[in-house]
């Protein structure tokens, strides 16, 4: 019987991971949630750019003295030793606010940040925080998210998203806060260089940055990274038992 060729159906071709541009050799801050105003920093963190009950939100002060915090690489537990944070303990500040009022963006908001069409926000809501970024010091990396704006200047998107050296000339043009669990994973100092670069949700790998507080990522095509991530560990287990199983009945 004759033959024919069936149609070759396209496969569907799956979105690329988008990769952004290093910020190199950046002057560091260190923030903390709670932190209080002092004469080189009047605002409170208390409250965030986003988040009017941040320190609540987060479950208490996050106290930035090294004798009050658990910073351990071998348990990969970095976080303050009086409470379980219920908020992600690894935190910046980048100095831009994409909001200008409770019911608008700024104007250039829709075109300068790479996401902003993709999550499309309701007016007035920002479409920055929670966004993760990568942080590379002394040879390491970490992960953190966006959670509020700083240091000093919160227009600067120039820098932020476009090739621009930092607006803020204070504190050796400090560009970027990081709060005290991204100070003890990279030994990163106030006032020491770091590179940074925004990442997507789906390549951030698991780590201490996805141990306390952190939601499960959803990406545009539905899929719950997190989820994703438990039911391999389930699985791993598994293979575990059922191995440890065999070997005992050989014995």
């Amino acid at each position: 019987m004759p033959t024919s060729r069936q149609p070759i159906q396209p496969q569907p071709t799956k979105r690329p991971a988008q990769l952004y541009p290093w910020r190199q050799n950046i002057t560091a801050t260190v923030f903390w949630v709670g932190e209080q105003p002092t004469q080189n920093n009047p605002t409170p963190n208390c409250k965030s750019s986003w988040d009017q009950n941040w320190m609540e939100n987060f479950g208490g002060y996050d106290d930035p003295k090294p004798a009050n915090r658990i910073a351990d690489h071998r348990n990969s537990d970095f976080r303050p030793k009086a409470f379980i944070p219920k908020l992600n303990p690894f935190y910046i500040a980048l100095p831009y606010n994409d909001v200008r009022t409770y019911r608008s963006h700024k104007p250039e908001a829709s075109r300068v940040i790479p996401w902003f069409k993709r999550v499309n926000p309701r007016p007035g809501r920002t479409s920055l925080k929670g966004q993760w970024v990568q942080i590379y010091h002394g040879g390491r990396s970490c992960y953190a998210q966006w959670e509020d704006c700083g240091p000093w200047v919160t227009d600067d998107w120039h820098y932020v998203f476009g090739n621009s050296p930092p607006k803020n000339r204070s504190n050796q043009s400090a560009a970027i806060d990081i709060s005290p669990s991204v100070r003890d994973y990279l030994g990163l100092q106030s006032g020491e260089k770091c590179h940074w670069r925004f990442v997507e949700a789906a390549q951030v790998p698991y780590g201490p940055w996805k141990k306390y507080g952190h939601q499960p990522t959803v990406a545009a095509d539905g899929s719950d990274f997190e989820a994703k991530r438990k039911y391999l560990e389930y699985l791993r287990k598994l293979r575990d038992a059922q191995y440890q199983k065999q070997g005992g009945a050989s014995r």
